[in-house]
């Protein structure tokens, strides 16, 4: 008997991939402490290598950096790392100099939970099954929502965005599919939300024009970028138009000219004392 599969594991819906996270900082030698140093991710040496933003490859992933005052994702971001001994010794060797910040980190029962100099927290996981194949990356975004959302939100992106989208954890989150193995996490708390402070994701989609059709005849198209790519702002109920939760969302065709770049990733075990002949290169 031929052996059977469950062809509905590999359904991505119309969101292909999550591409990166924005959220500004003021100081880019604290963030390139962190993020480059401690965290063990690769300055992008092509784009924005000037003091005013950074781009961090954090495998087919990126964090972009702006120099614009500081933003705090209401939430946490998932990262797998290769390898949570070297991760926790790479953040106790920058740990003096990121004194008198908000930088933190912490061992929990299934990660190391990694927190900026100004308050954003990386949740670092081995790889492990549930994140695919993926070594290095971002596998999800987790926001923070206000009590009672969660459905709305998950037909939201049904509806809108044409993504597979579901409640977990007994209807108190909504788990949106944006990639392989990547998800965006809307989990309800009952805890005052921060006010949005303008971070966002960008994400990459295959039908382009109806999800601009639909936000647009509901107003909520916040910035016509480009041929390649426009931007959002409001989740809404799309039944009732009520207002669930604010995140900019930057959205890309695949028509777009970085739609599949390659991003560098380095070897963060790399030293001069320690160097390893032709292993420079971060090999998942």
């Amino acid at each position: 008997m031929a052996e059977q599969f469950d062809r509905t594991q590999d359904d991505l819906g119309n969101i292909v991939a999550l591409e990166h996270v924005n959220v500004t900082v003021p100081d880019q030698r604290l963030a390139m402490l962190f993020y480059i140093v401690g965290m063990g991710f690769t300055r992008d040496p092509y784009m924005q290598v000037g003091d005013e933003n950074m781009w961090a490859n954090v495998g087919r992933q990126q964090f972009h950096l702006p120099s614009r005052g500081t933003q705090v994702l209401r939430g946490h971001v998932g990262v797998v790392v290769p390898d949570l001994k070297s991760l926790r010794t790479r953040l106790a060797a920058v740990s003096a100099k990121l004194a008198g910040t908000r930088f933190a980190f912490e061992d929990r029962s299934d990660c190391v939970v990694a927190t900026c100099p100004w308050g954003n927290r990386l949740h670092c996981y081995a790889p492990a099954p549930r994140f695919g194949d993926m070594t290095l990356g971002l596998p999800y975004v987790e926001f923070t929502v206000g009590p009672g959302v969660a459905a709305g939100i998950s037909r939201f992106y049904r509806e809108v965005l044409a993504a597979p989208a579901s409640l977990i954890d007994g209807g108190t989150a909504a788990s949106v599919a944006v990639g392989p193995s990547q998800s965006l996490i809307f989990r309800e708390s009952s805890k005052p939300i921060a006010a949005y402070d303008g971070h966002h994701v960008a994400i990459y989609i295959a039908d382009f024009s109806s999800p601009h059709r639909q936000l647009a005849q509901r107003g909520l198209v916040s910035e016509e970028s480009d041929a390649h790519q426009y931007r959002f702002r409001q989740i809404v109920d799309p039944a009732t138009g009520a207002k669930l939760f604010e995140i900019e969302h930057e959205v890309r065709s695949l028509g777009h000219p970085m739609w599949g770049r390659a991003f560098v990733n380095r070897n963060p075990a790399q030293s001069q004392r320690d160097y390893v002949r032709d292993r420079d290169v971060f090999a998942g």
